[in-house]
């Protein structure tokens, strides 16, 4: 999965806590298609997903829930601790992850699309496929605090997760375009709707590029 999607696309992304979901939310309610990486991920590990046979195979059974979903918790803990499992775990749903998401693209038929890709800055491929990087912003402090509240994990778990990710400098220093989200809901759903006119400006003009110029 390495050629630029024909429609006018921007990727999201932000460290845990930032407000991503909120963020693609607001974009899907003015038209965005909304294709979520993440949520893809859930679906393939959830009981009946794709990835849970080659992931049963490769960590056993002990990593499963009863019902046969991934056990995120157990799963988590290991992966932090042991890069090797982590590249495998990468290495079973990276592939599937792709593919779901290509084919969700082929079918987007909104404004414009917007990949949620908590880990994109990380990533080496999607830089050069979506037309715009947008992070969505806020402190450290903030990020922790959103996180233990919302996910019931200690304030060192979630530095452990947050020290998995490039550095907030790293990741503003690859956006385009950049929403703090610091404050209230109506202070964001402004910074989104500038967000949106501009998107739909630049889909426009995308739309009107011949078609050798799209990818």
């Amino acid at each position: 999965m390495t050629e630029k999607f024909t429609q006018f696309s921007v990727g999201l992304t932000g460290g845990i806590g930032s407000g991503k979901s909120a963020v693609a939310t607001l974009l899907g309610e003015l038209g965005a298609s909304i294709i979520d990486t993440d949520a893809i991920s859930h679906s393939l590990t959830a009981a009946g997903g794709a990835a849970i046979p080659e992931i049963a195979t490769l960590f056993g059974s002990k990593y499963l829930t009863p019902d046969g979903a991934l056990d995120r918790t157990a799963m988590r803990e290991l992966v932090f601790s042991d890069q090797a499992a982590r590249r495998q775990l990468e290495s079973v749903l990276h592939p599937l992850i792709a593919q779901k998401t290509l084919a969700e693209a082929k079918q987007a038929n909104g404004l414009y699309v917007i990949f949620v890709v908590p880990l994109l800055v990380e990533s080496t491929r999607w830089k050069d496929r979506v037309d715009r990087i947008l992070v969505v912003d806020c402190s450290e402090t903030l990020q922790i605090e959103r996180v233990t509240r919302r996910n019931n994990l200690t304030a060192a778990q979630v530095q452990a997760i947050m020290a998995t990710q490039v550095s907030r400098t790293q990741r503003l220093a690859a956006a385009n375009d950049v929403v703090v989200n610091e404050t209230s809901l109506e202070a964001l759903r402004t910074e989104v709707e500038r967000l949106h006119q501009s998107y739909l400006k630049l889909a426009r003009e995308k739309q009107s590029q011949p078609q050798s110029q799209k990818s």
